[in-house]
């Protein structure tokens, strides 16, 4: 039974992304394809992450850049009560994409209600697609905790993060903080949800 989900942001995650890496490492964790990763329509993203969150019984969610942004739509969003918590690790601005990629990205407006589950911010102090100002307000809006990694870019292949193992441990702390304190959903889903994917830790001769 999966009960990690991966979501990836614009474009997807190309193979030696830490996302692809996490996916390929860990049995219980999926990446919630799309069936157009260059374009995005939210409520299509939303349809594919509402089909992988009804086979669960309870999932986390871990996004990266637009991903993040689709996680947070979900703020009011009957499925979000299958969403135990969500590391959303270098989310984007709507206006930044828009600013750097040609495509129409049908996103709507910024999502900045208040999340229903506990989440974790991970960001970066130079990120193209999100300054400092706006992640602190994002983070404000959502009630997540934040961790700051210095000058990361946008924490993807290009900024030099492939398999990543510092954040299975961001992983580790927002499940341990999900897992420790009452929410609507884990008390819907305390009986039945199976314990989340536990990322190994390669050894320093593993692939990057």
């Amino acid at each position: 039974m999966v009960t990690t989900l991966l979501i990836p942001g614009l474009n997807g995650s190309a193979p030696n992304h830490w996302q692809r890496h996490w996916g390929r490492e860990e049995p219980r964790a999926m990446v919630v394809e799309q069936d157009d990763w260059a374009c995005p329509v939210l409520r299509d993203w939303q349809e594919r992450l509402d089909e992988a969150l009804s086979n669960t019984d309870g999932a986390f969610l871990v996004g990266h850049s637009l991903g993040c942004l689709l996680i947070a739509s979900y703020a009011h969003r009957r499925q979000a009560e299958r969403i135990r918590g969500a590391l959303l690790v270098a989310p984007c601005s709507l206006a930044a994409v828009h600013r750097l990629h040609p495509c129409t990205v049908r996103f709507g407006d910024e999502p900045l209600d208040q999340l229903p589950f506990p989440s974790l911010v991970i960001g970066s102090l130079d990120d193209p697609y999100m300054s400092v100002e706006q992640l602190e307000r994002h983070v404000g809006s959502w009630g997540s905790a934040l961790t700051t990694i210095g000058f990361a870019g946008h924490i993807n292949i290009a900024s030099g993060f492939g398999q990543w193992r510092e954040g299975y441990g961001f992983f580790a702390r927002m499940v341990k903080d999900a897992t420790s304190r009452p929410t609507p959903s884990a008390t819907t889903y305390a009986h039945s949800v199976r314990p989340p994917a536990q990322f190994s830790r390669p050894s320093e001769t593993a692939d990057h």
